[in-house]
């Protein structure tokens, strides 16, 4: 392996260790790993990652409509406030994580849509499988993988997804590229 190789793989496994752990602690971190706390850690009443959320901009009803568990704080933004996604549509979602952008999601494109759902943590896409057998969602599926070499087949996608999960990538113009393919 090359030294670019080496560095880049060193990144990537740096960052599944660190998501790793979050799911397996059942941390909430938001942005800045500072900031880590128990994901049920309550204040004034509500959760870290709920509080977090609703800072980010996800509405009280968004919070409500996803499986508990779902929801670890661990975005930037609220990409549902720009996607407009529509019934019917195909959505990805690079790093999923635990689902709480995709149930969201799944609930705009609909029964006639689709949601996929990326991570490259075993322990995210475990949870996240947990959580979509606890809710029943029937347009959603989660894969292992990573957004440098997505598991989707080429064209098949409308609307691609990410919070924050761009930027943890060390080959951030290999993930357009298969952002551009799917």
């Amino acid at each position: 392996m090359n030294p670019v190789q080496s560095d880049k793989e060193s990144v990537r496994q740096g960052v599944r260790e660190v998501y790793g752990r979050l799911v397996e602690e059942g941390r909430s971190c938001g942005c800045a790993p500072s900031c880590c706390s128990p994901a049920g850690e309550s204040v004034g009443g509500t959760s870290v990652a709920e509080s977090i959320s609703k800072s980010l901009g996800y509405s009280p009803e968004q919070l409500a409509a996803v499986p508990q568990g779902a929801n670890l704080g661990l975005g930037c933004g609220n990409p549902q406030a720009i996607a407009a996604l529509r019934p019917g549509e195909v959505v990805l979602d690079l790093g999923s994580g635990a689902g709480f952008d995709a149930f969201l999601a799944a609930g705009a494109v609909g029964v006639r849509g689709r949601v996929i759902g990326v991570d490259m943590t075993p322990g995210m896409v475990e949870k996240a499988r947990r959580n979509l057998a606890a809710a029943g969602f029937g347009n959603v599926e989660f894969r292992i993988g990573e957004i440098e070499n997505l598991p989707v087949a080429d064209a098949t996608v409308d609307v691609i997804l990410s919070n924050c999960v761009i930027n943890l990538s060390p080959d951030k113009p290999r993930v357009f590229q298969e952002a551009f393919r799917v």
